[in-house]
């Protein structure tokens, strides 16, 4: 069967990992998965994450979690872009996450950036998801 929506399960993945306090989470690999979380990993919401190949063909993605004094880094992550329903925000329109306290993840014409990062090279684009 195939998946509708593989950023959402990779979303998921995460917010499901942090709640059961796992180190780490295993997803299936993509490109797009790989330039969001190089996002959270510039920004420190996750440790960091590595591409390990099962099989010709098959690869996946291990995700290292991160935790401060015993309680997760991400309290919220959602998606706010979906298959269904495409958001676009200019650089202007842009909203910021909790009043500057969270991030969100664009995909822009300049790759997949947090919306500070976005800010600050002056591109808008696909609204991915929003992480505090």
């Amino acid at each position: 069967m195939t998946m509708s929506d593989p950023l959402g399960d990779m979303l998921t993945r995460i917010r499901n990992g942090q709640h059961n306090n796992s180190s780490t989470v295993i997803c299936p690999a993509s490109k797009l998965r790989a330039n969001v979380l190089g996002a959270l990993e510039r920004e420190g919401y996750i440790r960091g994450f590595s591409w390990a190949e099962l099989r010709a063909g098959i690869q996946e993605l291990t995700i290292e979690l991160k935790y401060h004094n015993g309680e997760p880094v991400i309290r919220e992550i959602s998606r706010v872009s979906t298959p269904g329903r495409r958001i676009y925000s200019g650089i202007k329109d842009l909203r910021r996450v909790y009043n500057g306290l969270g991030i969100s993840i664009l995909s822009t014409p300049r790759g997949v950036l947090s919306d500070a990062e976005a800010r600050e090279q002056n591109v808008g684009g696909e609204v991915l998801c929003q992480v505090f």
